[in-house]
């Protein structure tokens, strides 16, 4: 299930930026892909539906969230997000590493086993 966050969910549940913003400190327990999108945007309609399916593939395993940027401004810019979709991919103990654009099944499972080290 793909879960929507705001800035306090994220802070809670990803990473609390306002505390120490130069060191990444993921709080999940899992590793995690986070969408950064906009209603008004048509890739972005087109990769909700990828991101289900990709959430109920690799349920358990890893946790997929999504951010709209037109309602959560810091998130977007404390991110650096220019263009949507963005995906930000988080694996457990490394740094995150963004993805922009529209990404098939298939990117995501590629993704998700050589970033995340998920299989």
């Amino acid at each position: 299930m793909v879960k929507n966050l705001n800035l306090e969910s994220f802070q809670d549940s990803v990473h609390d930026f306002s505390k120490d913003e130069n060191n990444w400190n993921f709080k999940g327990n899992k590793p995690c892909i986070i969408d950064f999108y906009a209603d008004w945007c048509g890739p972005c309609k087109t990769l909700g539906p990828i991101l289900e399916d990709i959430s109920e593939e690799y349920e358990g395993k890893v946790d997929i969230y999504k951010i709209n940027t037109e309602n959560e401004r810091e998130l977007a810019a404390a991110f650096g997000i220019r263009s949507i979709p963005s995906i930000l991919f988080i694996p457990q103990g490394d740094k995150p590493q963004m993805q922009a654009g529209l990404m098939d099944h298939n990117a995501f499972r590629g993704a998700i086993k050589n970033t995340l080290k998920v299989v």
